[in-house]
């Protein structure tokens, strides 16, 4: 190899390694499932709903900004989650897997997928469910990966708002918990309720309903909320009145799934 070659080498495996980190740290991995969701808008043919790339009120890339000002970088699986991939990622989250209605030929999570991720978890992966209320998930298949944990989406609907009735849907009573600190008040409507046995435990219960779950499983962590929560239609005050805290809620929410990482890494 020329000198002019080595020197290219050189300067490319320096430029990798700056891309993969931010002030000596390593940046986190988030992987955003887009395979068990996956809706087509019938309007525009084009893929929608709880995505990085989706602006409309159905989107996350509100969140997804969040996480890019944390230091972290976005990434979308729309394949089935096999060990390659899951194994570049620090963070997964798999939100709102379709039903029939949402898709006719819909991406089941499957036993092989059931089995790659809960060794992820073991070795250390965080894994974040975020479902939705009851006719609005498929939960048979979401609940086979979840029972693994601990955890059950009861398909329900909680905390139900009629129109803009926007404080049918608010909490106030916060237990002391990451993602909750300095907030008085969150917008949370329409939630499937949780069950939880060992190794899992309740984070957020509201009227003696589990809104929120968490486990630690071998080197790893899984949350659990029964919503898609803070998507760009409820993560600022578009709608919601100036008093609801969601935006800071999904600040508290990234920086604790960042935590975790550097803990289980």
């Amino acid at each position: 190899m020329s000198l002019s070659n080595v020197k290219q080498a050189i300067v490319a495996c320096l430029l990798a390694v700056s891309c993969l980190t931010v002030h000596g740290q390593a940046q986190t991995h988030v992987l955003l499932d887009n395979f068990f969701n996956h809706e087509v808008n019938p309007q525009t043919g084009t893929v929608f709903h709880y995505l990085w790339s989706d602006t409309a009120n159905s989107g996350y890339s509100q969140w997804g900004e969040i996480f890019k000002a944390q230091g972290a970088i976005l990434d979308t699986l729309q394949s089935a989650p096999d060990k390659t991939r899951l194994d570049q990622a620090d963070i997964y989250l798999i939100v709102d897997p379709d039903t029939r209605s949402e898709n006719p030929n819909p991406h089941y999570i499957s036993t092989g997928d059931i089995r790659n991720i809960t060794q992820w978890v073991e070795n250390g992966g965080v894994l974040v469910l975020l479902a939705n209320d009851s006719g609005n998930c498929e939960f048979t298949h979401l609940n086979n990966l979840a029972e693994k944990f601990g955890i059950h989406f009861n398909e329900t609907s909680a905390n139900p708002v009629i129109g803009q009735q926007w404080d049918m849907g608010a909490i106030t009573k916060f237990p002391d918990y990451p993602v909750f600190a300095g907030l008085s008040k969150i917008y949370l409507k329409g939630v499937s309720t949780l069950s939880v046995t060992r190794p899992a435990g309740a984070v957020l219960i509201k009227d003696e309903q589990v809104l929120m779950a968490e486990s630690h499983v071998g080197k790893g962590y899984v949350l659990a909320v029964g919503d898609p929560w803070i998507y760009n239609e409820y993560i600022g005050h578009k709608y919601l009145p100036t008093d609801f805290q969601n935006q800071k809620a999904a600040e508290n929410f990234t920086a604790y799934l960042i935590k975790l990482t550097t803990k289980t890494r």
